[in-house]
C-alpha cells in the first residue's frame, strides 16, 4: 500500500498543489508588518523561547508567523477572505510545530506501520518468499511517516526533500514488491540443494526500480528549484500502476488475467482477493480529501490533515490483507 506518499502521497494518491508564493505573503500589509516587526524585535541578542530554537525558528520566521495571524484575525473579524502564506494556510503552532495536527496524524500512521511490521514478523512464516519484502516495505513506510512528522513540524528545504524522497521510496517499493508478488517473480528455494533462486526478470526489475529511484532523487536534488510538477507526476504514475495491479488481482474468477499462485490455475481466487479492491477504493476516496482545500478549522485541521487521519486505519487494513494473502492455501507447494 502506498499511503504516504501516498501523501506524501500519492496518488491514488494524493494530489498536490505547490506554490512558491501566495496572496498573503505578497500583500503589502504583510510585508510592511514583517519589516516593522523585524526592526522592533530582531536584534543580535534577541532570544526566542526554547521550543522555537529547538525547531529552528528564527526571529524573522517568528515575525512572519505573528504577522500572518494578526492579518488572519483581521480577516476573520471583517468576514473577508483568509489568505495562504508561502503556500500554506495559517495554523496555530504548538511547541514550535507548524502543523501540529498533521504531525500527530503522521505519527499515528507511523504507529500502525510499526504494528504492521510486528504482525508480519510474528504471523508470516519465516520461509515465505514475500516476507522479507513486506518487512522492508514496512520499515520504509515507518521512515516515511517519521519524515512526514518532521516536515510538518518545520517546513524547511531539507525537511521537505527528506519527506518527498521518503514518500517516493514507499510508493516505488510498493510497486516493486507488488510486481514480484503478482507475477510470481519472488525468489524461490531449490528442491535439490536448497539454494535461493532468482529469475532474470527479478534481477531486471530490481535494477529498473533501483535506477529509477536514484535518478528521481538525483534529478530533484541537482535542480536549482524543486520540480513539484515532475515529483507529483512521478508519484501519480507509480501509485496508479500499483493500484491497477491490485485491482487485477481482485478480479472475479471468471476474469482470470493473472495467475495469483504459480501452483494454482488462473481460476483460483483467494477469499481475501476482494479486500485489495476495497483498499484501492478507500485509498482513492481518502485522497479526494486533498481536493477540498479549505482554511483550517480553528487554524488547526485542514483537508491535508484529514487525509493523514484517514490513511492510518487503511494501513492496518492493508497489513491484515497482506498477512491473510500470505497465509492462503495457494502458497502450498504440491507434493512431489
Amino acid at each position: 500500500m502506498i499511503l504516504r506518499a501516498y501523501r506524501w502521497v500519492l496518488a491514488t494518491f494524493p494530489f498536490f498543489a505547490f506554490v512558491l508564493a501566495s496572496s498573503g505573503d505578497r500583500s503589502s500589509k504583510f510585508q510592511n508588518c514583517v519589516s516593522a516587526c523585524y526592526g522592533d524585535h530582531c536584534h543580535p541578542h534577541t532570544m526566542l523561547p526554547l521550543t522555537l530554537r529547538l525547531t529552528r525558528w528564527t526571529c524573522t520566521d517568528d515575525c512572519k508567523y505573528q504577522c500572518m495571524h494578526m492579518l488572519t484575525d483581521i480577516a476573520i473579524r471583517g468576514s473577508s477572505t483568509i489568505h495562504q502564506y508561502y503556500g500554506k494556510w495559517p495554523f496555530w503552532r504548538l511547541f514550535g510545530m507548524q502543523e501540529p495536527a498533521s504531525v500527530a496524524f503522521s505519527l499515528w500512521n507511523m504507529y500502525y506501520h510499526i504494528q504492521g511490521w510486528r504482525q508480519l514478523r510474528s504471523r508470516v512464516p519465516s520461509d515465505h518468499p514475500m516476507r522479507s519484502y513486506y518487512l522492508t516495505w514496512a520499515i520504509v513506510s515507518i521512515n516515511a511517516w517519521f519524515w512526514s512528522a518532521v516536515f510538518h513540524t518545520r517546513d524547511l528545504p531539507h525537511t521537505e526533500k527528506l519527506d518527498y524522497f521518503s514518500a517516493a521510496l514507499v510508493i516505488l517499493y510498493a510497486l516493486y514488491h507488488t510486481v514480484l508478488r503478482l507475477f510470481n517473480q519472488y525468489p524461490t528455494r531449490s528442491w535439490e540443494d536448497g539454494r535461493i533462486q532468482r529469475t532474470p526478470i527479478h534481477f531486471l526489475w530490481s535494477s529498473i526500480c533501483t535506477v529509477a529511484y536514484l535518478s528521481h532523487v538525483t534529478y530533484l536534488s541537482i535542480l536549482p528549484r524543486f520540480d513539484y510538477t515532475y515529483n507529483m507526476a512521478f508519484n501519480l504514475t507509480v501509485g496508479f500502476t500499483h493500484n491497477l495491479l491490485w485491482l487485477l488481482y481482485s478480479l472475479p474468477a471468471s476474469l482470470p488475467l493473472i495467475r495469483r499462485f504459480p501452483s494454482k490455475s488462473k481460476m483460483y481466487r483467494p477469499s481475501s482477493a476482494s479486500k485489495a479492491a476495497v483498499f484501492v477504493a478507500l485509498t482513492t476516496a481518502a485522497t479526494t480529501l486533498e481536493l477540498f482545500d479549505f482554511p483550517p478549522w480553528g487554524r488547526i485541521i485542514d483537508a491535508h490533515a484529514l487525509w493523514h487521519l484517514s490513511t492510518a486505519p487503511l494501513a492496518k487494513f492493508w497489513y491484515d490483507f497482506l498477512i491473510q494473502d500470505s497465509l492462503d492455501d495457494g502458497w502450498r507447494e504440491p507434493r512431489r
